[in-house]
């Protein structure tokens, strides 16, 4: 795909294709931005046209894996949750005392187990079902977005998020073996952006064998990010931050200074 730079630079406001294409050539991702919908009015997630649904009950990282690393919008409710960790922080259940026996291994502690079970990031009560498509894909106003990356391109995002911003720095929020659900769940109640780690669910959901991180970024916000991205991009020539910046790969980082690692015009 080749990226018509210009053009983008020049549009007040983009699509959320346009901002999908920039994203994804630009920072060199290897899977699509997820966009995600919360449903809170039955009648409206019944309505909404989804390619797929889940078969058997999923995890969270596993329902959204059409969307993440294909190109379908899926649609699902507390029904098709496998994860008992997601339906705590969506908001499906309360916290229980049988919940925390199995957050114990993390702490080798039952009252700090349960402490941690308390701090993840819950979604209000009430929630019907949710929905992730393609960013590309997108015809909704997303409440989150959601990402697999290589750490160099998290990087690059967050540094484009305080450009758009304009906010000094960012800080993160990590709990126990909650990252995607929980890191939703953050993102949506705070309205800020969030990376985590693979938890022990998400590490085994897809693909992920990398070293990928989970990056959540608030659906109001991508679009000034991905603006950033390409008008930051468009001045410096290039969407690389690391070293000199301003080439085209996020994360070329040979040898930093090397006097060997140069290159000339060819005659």
């Amino acid at each position: 795909m080749l990226l018509d730079l210009k053009t983008l630079t020049e549009k007040e406001t983009l699509t959320y294709p346009e901002m999908a294409d920039a994203m994804e050539y630009l920072y060199k991702l290897q899977y699509h931005p997820v966009a995600i919908k919360f449903f809170w009015d039955e009648a409206a997630y019944d309505q909404f046209k989804a390619d797929k649904v889940p078969g058997p009950k999923q995890t969270v990282c596993q329902i959204v894996l059409p969307s993440r690393m294909g190109d379908s919008i899926v649609k699902a409710t507390e029904d098709n949750l496998m994860c008992g960790n997601a339906k705590t922080c969506f908001g499906f259940r309360d916290p229980s005392d049988q919940e925390v026996d199995g957050h114990v291994k993390y702490t080798d502690d039952w009252d700090l187990a349960k402490e941690c079970l308390w701090a993840k990031p819950m979604l209000p009560k009430g929630l019907k079902g949710f929905a992730s498509a393609p960013l590309g894909r997108t015809d909704f106003e997303p409440d989150v977005i959601f990402l697999v990356v290589d750490p160099l391109q998290a990087y690059h995002i967050m540094n484009d998020y305080i450009g758009a911003k304009r906010v000094p720095k960012l800080t993160f929020n990590h709990t126990v073996n909650s990252a995607v659900c929980g890191g939703m769940a953050y993102t949506y109640n705070e309205q800020k952006p969030n990376m985590n780690t693979m938890c022990a669910g998400s590490y085994t959901s897809g693909k992920t064998e990398r070293g990928e991180v989970n990056v959540f970024i608030p659906g109001k916000d991508i679009a000034a990010l991905a603006k950033q991205l390409v008008r930051r991009t468009a001045k410096y020539s290039g969407a690389t931050m690391v070293g000199s910046g301003g080439v085209d790969f996020p994360g070329l980082d040979v040898c930093k200074q090397c006097p060997m690692v140069r290159f000339k015009d060819a005659e």
